[in-house]
Parts: structure tokens; C-alpha cells; sequence
């Protein structure tokens, strides 16, 4: 039902998906260029509608009632950033736990222009020894896509140039805020 809902929903608004569906069982997807509330939308929508399960990550104090139970049910993951522990080990434990999962998250960590990408995305796929799935949102042609699954090689210079580079050509919904650092 969900699927169905979700398609109707994409169709409705115009947006499709575009290219092949991942095969990989585990996963960091980033979603770039994010520079709107609307890119998680779109994006679960079509997770959902092609009936992949994704997990994102939000502060511990938002799990509230009823939210807490609300956001669960959408893949979301609390997060307690007043430990002490390091979240990419937390993550990384997280993948060796699960058989299938699909951690999605913004390089740039805000909707707010960021030159210089957030890396903790890279970490988490290197520790957990899983590929980067580089996630589009075409707001021109409202189309989604995976640009291509990436494997870190442990030159994080190199490799963050290289992943940065694959969005040159990104219409996200608010150009002026989105930056590949040039």
C-alpha cells in the first residue's frame, strides 16, 4: 500500500526516478545537493516506492510522544550526541548488525551553503567497509538518480574531490545554496 501511495504521490507532483535501482544490500547513500526540507520528501518518497528501506539520523531530543514512534516508523534513527562514544563506530556496529541497511545522509549537513562538505559520511562507509551510494535530485527535470556507487579507497582528499566533482551539474531547488567547494 505504501508503494502504491508513494508512486501515485511522485506522479502526482511530477517527479520520477531515473536509471538503475542499487542492487547492494548495505549502504551510505548521500543525497546532494540539499539545500531544502523537500529533498528528504522527495527522496523517501522514492525510496519507499521502489520498496527500499532507508535509515536517516536525528537528534534524541525530537523522540517525543507521539513523534518518537512516528519518526521510527520512517526509518529514522535517534541519535544521543551527549555521549561520550564515536558515532562513526556506532554506525559502523550498526551495519555489522543489520543484513540489509541504507544509511542516507547530506554531505553537507545543513540546507544552509556549505563550501566545505561535512566527511563523517566517508568515515562511516570506510569503517563499515560498505559503498557510498551518490543520490541526485534534478529539480529542473524532477528527476532522482544514483549518479553511481562509489567505493572509498582511503584517500579522503582524493576521493572527497572525486565524489564533489559528480555534482558539478546538480539542480538542486536552491542553487545559491549549494556549493562543491570551487
Amino acid at each position: 500500500m505504501k508503494v502504491k501511495i508513494s508512486q501515485f504521490i511522485l506522479k502526482l507532483f511530477g517527479w520520477k526516478y531515473v536509471g538503475d535501482i542499487p542492487t547492494e544490500k548495505k549502504a551510505v547513500v548521500i543525497a546532494a545537493p540539499h539545500t531544502s526540507n523537500w529533498d528528504f520528501v522527495w527522496g523517501k518518497l522514492a525510496f519507499v516506492a521502489h520498496s527500499i528501506n532507508t535509515t536517516v539520523l536525528m537528534k534524541k531530543e525530537f523522540f517525543f510522544f507521539p513523534l518518537g514512534a512516528i519518526f521510527r516508523s520512517m526509518g529514522v534513527m535517534p541519535i544521543d550526541r551527549s555521549k561520550k562514544s564515536n558515532l562513526t563506530d556506532q554506525l559502523a556496529e550498526e551495519f555489522a548488525k543489520r543484513d540489509e541497511l541504507y544509511l542516507s545522509l547530506s554531505p553537507e549537513g545543513t540546507r544552509s551553503r556549505r563550501p566545505v562538505w561535512k566527511r563523517g559520511f566517508y568515515f562511516i562507509a570506510l569503517k563499515a567497509n560498505v559503498p557510498i551510494l551518490l543520490g541526485d535530485l534534478n529539480y529542473e527535470t524532477k528527476t532522482m538518480s544514483f549518479l553511481e556507487t562509489f567505493y572509498p579507497t582511503g584517500d579522503v582528499e582524493a576521493d572527497m574531490a572525486y565524489i564533489k566533482s559528480r555534482y558539478k551539474n546538480s539542480k538542486p531547488k536552491y542553487p545559491e545554496l549549494f556549493s562543491t567547494g570551487d
